[in-house]
Formats: structure tokens, C-alpha cells, sequence
């Protein structure tokens, strides 16, 4: 006769002594009796009777649960860090607006489009940019009341036309920084030039001119001064 796997407890109480009996009958298709009995967990024992003779109780067959799995709390989205600059050219006609560093680095592409947005437009000739000077220009727009984008007077200078400028006006300096593409002049559309240098003064990252005849503001990453 085929019996299905149940494991059946008779507890006695005899004369004050407790005894136990299991009793374990198996499918023939178990190899073993050690194998079954990993097979078999602990059940919830249901006790029935009386104060005296035999109380039964039948075991349910509950199988072992998978090996626990650590818990992970949910992933949450990585913010990303990032920096963007929007510039128009009104010598050329010429916006860009653009991220131009994210999650740790500067973006080339975006570097080369500022590299020409702030070309010697006299010569047409561009240079590279320090992103210092565009970091610079981020942080003062954040402390500027104004959404609008920065009006570029000057950026990068060929030796040739900082020499013809500086023969025009005596306020060119005759290594100036913007023949290195380390210096920029702005202003901006709502926003006076002495709030600007202000500003740009209170950042403390670099040097800082001041021009309101001419209505604009220097800035450089060289090192800390004002005029």
C-alpha cells in the first residue's frame, strides 16, 4: 500500500511519565529516511483530548521557505550636478545657450561652441576658452537678477587686435588676459554695470574692471584685483 509522507505525534501521559512516539512512514520514491526528513518542517501542533489517555495532534507539512534575501532599499534616481551658461554675441549676431559640465567633468563639445561664440571677431579666429572664466560667469548669474544672457563685448583677443585696441583706447593692457581667452567683458540687459562688479567683487574668483563710460564690467581669472 502507497502511503503519502506524514509524520503522526502520540504524546502519552502515563503515571506522571510523558513519552513520545513518532512514526514516519515515507514514499517509496525517497532514497532515504535522512532525506525525507529535510523535506519535512516543523508544523503547528493542534492538542486535543483530555486530561487522561492518548492526545493526538497531527502535523501539517510546512516545506522551508528559500534562504532569506538581504533586504535593499530602493535605488533613488542620481541626481545629476550640472552647469549651464547661456551667452549672446552681439558683435556676430550669435547665441549659445548650453550645459557645459556634468556629473564631474566639462562637456568638449560644449567647450568648442563657446570657444567659437567668443571668437576674435575682427580676425575670426578662436582659442580656447579657460572653463574657469565660464564657471565665473555661472556663479555670477546665479546672484544677478536677471534671467537674461550675457552680452559679450569682448572675448578672446589675437595679439594683432589687442594691438590695434590698445592703440585705440589707452584702457588695453598690453599682456592682456584676453589673448590667453582668460578674460571676458559683459554686460547685461536690466542689470546696471555697478551691480555687476559688485557682484563679481563679492565672488572674490578673479579680476574684476570696471568700465560705466562704456557700460560694461571686465572679468579674468587671473589673480585678485579690482579697478
Amino acid at each position: 500500500m502507497h502511503y503519502s509522507p506524514v509524520l503522526f505525534i502520540g504524546i502519552m501521559a502515563m503515571n506522571g511519565i510523558t513519552c513520545k512516539t513518532a512514526v514516519i512512514e515515507a514514499s517509496s520514491t525517497l532514497s532515504s529516511r535522512r532525506r525525507f526528513l529535510k523535506n519535512v518542517a516543523v508544523g503547528s501542533l493542534a492538542v486535543l483530548g483530555a486530561s487522561s489517555g492518548v492526545v493526538s495532534a497531527t502535523v501539517h507539512h510546512v516545506y522551508a521557505r528559500p534562504s532569506a534575501v538581504p533586504h535593499k532599499p530602493p535605488t533613488r534616481p542620481r541626481q545629476s550636478i550640472y552647469k549651464e551658461l547661456a551667452l549672446h554675441n552681439p558683435n556676430t549676431g550669435e547665441s549659445l545657450k548650453c550645459v557645459y559640465y556634468e556629473d564631474g567633468r566639462f562637456i568638449t563639445d560644449a567647450l568648442e561652441a563657446f570657444n567659437h561664440l567668443l571668437r576674435d571677431y575682427h580676425s575670426n579666429t578662436s582659442h580656447p576658452i579657460d572653463p574657469a572664466l565660464l564657471d565665473q560667469l555661472h556663479e555670477l548669474k546665479k546672484v544677478l537678477p536677471s534671467s537674461k544672457p550675457f552680452h559679450i563685448i569682448s572675448g578672446y583677443r589675437s595679439p594683432d587686435t589687442n594691438a590695434y585696441l590698445r592703440r585705440q583706447s589707452y584702457g588695453v593692457a598690453k599682456n592682456s588676459l584676453h589673448m590667453q581667452g582668460r578674460a571676458i567683458d559683459i554686460r547685461l540687459e536690466g542689470v546696471s554695470s555697478c551691480l555687476i562688479r559688485d557682484a563679481a567683487v563679492a565672488l572674490s574668483r578673479g579680476g574684476v574692471g570696471y568700465y560705466p563710460d562704456a557700460n560694461f564690467v571686465h572679468l579674468d581669472t587671473g589673480d585678485i584685483r579690482v579697478w
